[in-house]
C-alpha cells in the first residue's frame, strides 16, 4: 500500500530533522488569512498563528506586496554599510511605542540577550554597579527562548536538563507578585525582565495592577523594566502591545515573531535613549539584523499598526472568543484566561491531555497547541472572520462533547 503524502512528508523529515519538535502530523503546503491547507488538500483553520508570529494571516497582501518590493532591490548589506529601508523603520518603531531608539536583531531568543546585554551596560556604566555583580529578577515560568542564558533562568526543567552549566546573574520570583519582586532588589539590580502576559506558561494573566506596581518599583529604586512583548505584543491583546492595556511604559520593549509579518524574522529592543545609548560601535550586532528584506516588512508591519485597525478587531473578537469559550466551562473545561484574541484554556485532565485534544482538533480541521499537560493556547490571526472563529470554538465544543461521552 502507498503511503499518504503526509506520510511520505514527515518520513523524509524524521530521517534527516534533529528531534528537538514533536509536531502534530500535519505538512502544510499553502496557507491564506486564517487557513492552512496541507499536501492533501484539506484545509486547517490556524488557530496557533505560529506563536502569534502570523498575527496579520498568512499571505497578507500588504506585506508580501512590500517584501516582493524590496526582494528585487537590495536584501542584504549587513551593518558594514546601510541602506534606506532601515532608519524610517527605525524611527516608525520607536514612535509606534512612543520610545527613541531601535536595536534591530532577528529572533526573539537574540532580542533578550540583546536587552540583557543593554541592561547590564546600563547597570555599570550609569548606575555605577561593581564589575561582574549585575542582577537582572525574572519571574518563575517564564519564557524568553532558549539560548544557554536564557535557559539559565528559566525554571522548566526540559529546558534546562543536561544543558549546564548555566550563565549566573538571574534571580527568579513568583510571578504576580510584586512584593517579592520588591525584596529581591539590591544595590547591584539593573533590571526586571517580564513577560506582562506568560504566553507558554498557559497565557497566564497577572493580578490586576501587577505590571504599574512593579513599574512604580523599578522607577524608585533606579532599576530597569523591560516587557518582553514577543508573544503579547503587535495586535495580539487588542493593543499594539499588553503594556499599553495597563497604562505602563518600561524603559524597554522586547519585541519578535509578529515584526516580521510571519514572512522574515524580525526582532527588535525598542527603549529610552538614556538606557539604549549605552552601547558603542563593536560591542553587539548582528550580520542579518535590521537587513533591508527585514526592514521593509517591519516598517509595513509598523505602519499596518499605525492605523489601528488590527488592534480594535483584536479587542473585538477576543470579547466574543472569551465568551465562547467560558460556556464551556464545566464542559470539559476547568478554566479559561486571556486577553484580545488569546487564551489559555484548561482542559479537565480527567478527560484528555492538551495533546490529545489538539489531536482531536487537528482531525476536525483545527489547529492549536498544547502546553503544560492539559492547558491549550488559541491564537488564532487577528484577520479571522467571526464565522470562522465561531466554526472552530464548535470543532473545540464537539471535540469536548465527544471525550464526555466515552
Amino acid at each position: 500500500m502507498t503511503p499518504s503524502l503526509t506520510a511520505q512528508a514527515l518520513e523524509t523529515e524524521l530521517a534527516s530533522l534533529t528531534r528537538n519538535y514533536n509536531p502534530l502530523p500535519v505538512v502544510a503546503a499553502s496557507a491564506k488569512g486564517a487557513w492552512v491547507t496541507d499536501v492533501e488538500g484539506k484545509k486547517y483553520l490556524d488557530c496557533l498563528a505560529a506563536y502569534s508570529a502570523v498575527n496579520f494571516g498568512h499571505g497578507n497582501r500588504t506585506l508580501i506586496r512590500a517584501a516582493k518590493k524590496q526582494l528585487g532591490k537590495v536584501t542584504l548589506t549587513s551593518r558594514a554599510f546601510s541602506h534606506n529601508q532601515l532608519g524610517p523603520f527605525a524611527q516608525e518603531l520607536a514612535a509606534l511605542l512612543g520610545m527613541d531608539m531601535v536595536l534591530p536583531m532577528n529572533t526573539g531568543a537574540e532580542a533578550v540577550e540583546s536587552a540583557v546585554k543593554v541592561a547590564r551596560a546600563w547597570g555599570y556604566r550609569i548606575k555605577g554597579v561593581p564589575a561582574n555583580k549585575a542582577k537582572i529578577i525574572v519571574a518563575k515560568e517564564n519564557f524568553h527562548g532558549r539560548t544557554i542564558s536564557i535557559v539559565s533562568f528559566s525554571t522548566d526543567e526540559s529546558s534546562r536538563k543536561d544543558f549546564g552549566p548555566f550563565t549566573p546573574g538571574f534571580v527568579s520570583v513568583p510571578y504576580g507578585d510584586a512584593q517579592a519582586l520588591e525584596k529581591e532588589i539590591d544595590a547591584n539590580t539593573v533590571a526586571v525582565l517580564l513577560e506582562p502576559i506568560q504566553g507558554e506558561a498557559g497565557i497566564i494573566v497577572p493580578p490586576k495592577g501587577y505590571l504599574k506596581k512593579v513599574r512604580a518599583i523599578t522607577k524608585a529604586k533606579n532599576v530597569l523594566m523591560i516587557a518582553d512583548e514577543i508573544q503579547s505584543g503587535l495586535g495580539r491583546t487588542g493593543a499594539t502591545v499588553q503594556c499599553q492595556n495597563e497604562k505602563v511604559m518600561p524603559d524597554m520593549f522586547i519585541l519578535g515573531k509578529a515584526l516580521g509579518g510571519g514572512i522574515v524574522p524580525v526582532s527588535a529592543v525598542v527603549g529610552r535613549r538614556e538606557v539604549m545609548g549605552v552601547l558603542k560601535p563593536g560591542e553587539h550586532g548582528s550580520t542579518f539584523g535590521g537587513n533591508p528584506l527585514a526592514a521593509a516588512v517591519g516598517l509595513a508591519v509598523v505602519r499596518m499598526l499605525a492605523k489601528g485597525d488590527m488592534q480594535k478587531r483584536s479587542a473585538k473578537l477576543g470579547k466574543h472568543l472569551r465568551k465562547r469559550l467560558e460556556a464551556l466551562v464545566g464542559k470539559g473545561l476547568l478554566a479559561v484566561r486571556g486577553v484580545g484574541l488569546w487564551a489559555g484554556i484548561d482542559v479537565d485532565p480527567q478527560l484528555a491531555t492538551g495533546r490529545e485534544v489538539c489531536e482531536a482538533l487537528m482531525r476536525k480541521g483545527v489547529l492549536a497547541k498544547d502546553t503544560h499537560g492539559s492547558t491549550i493556547r488559541l491564537a488564532p490571526p487577528i484577520v479571522v472572520s467571526k464565522k470562522d472563529l465561531d466554526w472552530g470554538i464548535d470543532q473545540l465544543e464537539a471535540v469536548l462533547a465527544e471525550l464526555r461521552s466515552r
